[in-house]
């Protein structure tokens, strides 16, 4: 297949993610739908982890088989394993650090607060308020972590779909995009489900601009796009691994902050139900894709 085919599979599979980012305009949903639809992105995050964890353990589990098998040694899979746990480290550790140094900005005191007198005050001249990313709310600063740890997922797709292409299999190809697409249209929704949640001081929901809302469908659906580019020029199982973990580490961490808001809820019934919504969308994409045929 051509590399301008390749690359319209691509962007396809990409695009998709475009159809869930809709949700983050509405108006005032209520606060059970808002932490309805919070539960029901864990589901679906919790689904792409386990996705993701698979694929990446798969050279590892064939390297043990084979080492059973007594067709090879070990070396193969100490050297994965090494970096499915890096991978995992970095992705999860790394959002750690970021958050806290994040944290640290957003409690910068504010140009107008008021003066302090006294040996060691600082003139308001020295402070500053936050700025860019550290101004924003705690809902924006979330949904754009889960678009990156998506975006990691979905350059590891665009390789397999860049592969499948460039080595002729173009029907693995179509239907890895056609899948692939499936599950970017859940994802969509799991970026934008904390800022149903987004609030001001008075309560009035902070609706997210529609630029807002396509530069976090570029930063977790173009990604695939890259990754076709990449993939049609070589093949490198060790580089999908490698981003399929970091993708793992980053939405466990996510995973995790999305958890904290629906348990400071105290609706445990609300986050069943999501959690079960967002687990049966992902599997049932993923049970469409495999029934096909991928």
């Amino acid at each position: 297949m051509s590399l301008s085919s390749t690359l319209l599979l691509g962007f396809l599979a990409g695009a998709t993610i475009l159809l869930g980012l809709p949700v983050g305009r509405l108006r005032k949903p209520a606060p059970s739908l808002r932490l309805l639809l919070n539960a029901a992105a864990v589901g679906v995050l919790l689904f792409l982890v386990w996705d993701v964890l698979s694929a990446a353990w798969e050279p590892i589990d064939v390297a043990l088989g084979s080492f059973h098998e007594g067709d090879g040694g070990l070396a193969s899979a100490f050297g994965y394993g090494a970096l499915f746990v890096g991978g995992l480290a970095v992705g999860l550790v790394s959002l750690v650090f970021y958050e806290s140094w994040m944290a640290r900005q957003v409690r910068a005191t504010p140009a107008g607060a008021p003066r302090h007198e006294g040996p060691g005050a600082m003139s308001l001249g020295e402070v500053s308020p936050p700025r860019g990313i550290a101004s924003w709310s705690a809902a924006r600063r979330l949904s754009l972590l889960i678009a990156v740890g998506i975006g990691l997922h979905n350059f590891a797709e665009g390789l397999a779909i860049g592969q499948s292409a460039a080595s002729g299999e173009i029907g693995l190809a179509v239907m890895l995009v056609i899948g692939f697409g499936l599950h970017n249209a859940t994802e969509g929704f799991g970026i934008v489900a904390p800022l149903a949640a987004d609030v001001d001081h008075d309560g009035t929901t902070r609706r997210p601009s529609w630029g807002f809302l396509l530069a976090l469908g570029a930063i977790g659906g173009g990604p695939t796009f890259i990754g076709t580019l990449i993939g049609h020029g070589f093949t490198n199982e060790p580089v999908s691994v490698a981003f399929l973990t970091l993708a793992a580490g980053s939405l466990i961490y996510v995973i995790t902050q999305l958890i904290g808001v629906a348990a400071r809820s105290k609706r445990s019934d609300l986050l069943a139900y999501g959690l079960l919504l967002g687990l049966v969308a992902g599997f049932l994409t993923d049970a469409i894709v495999t029934a096909a045929g991928v």
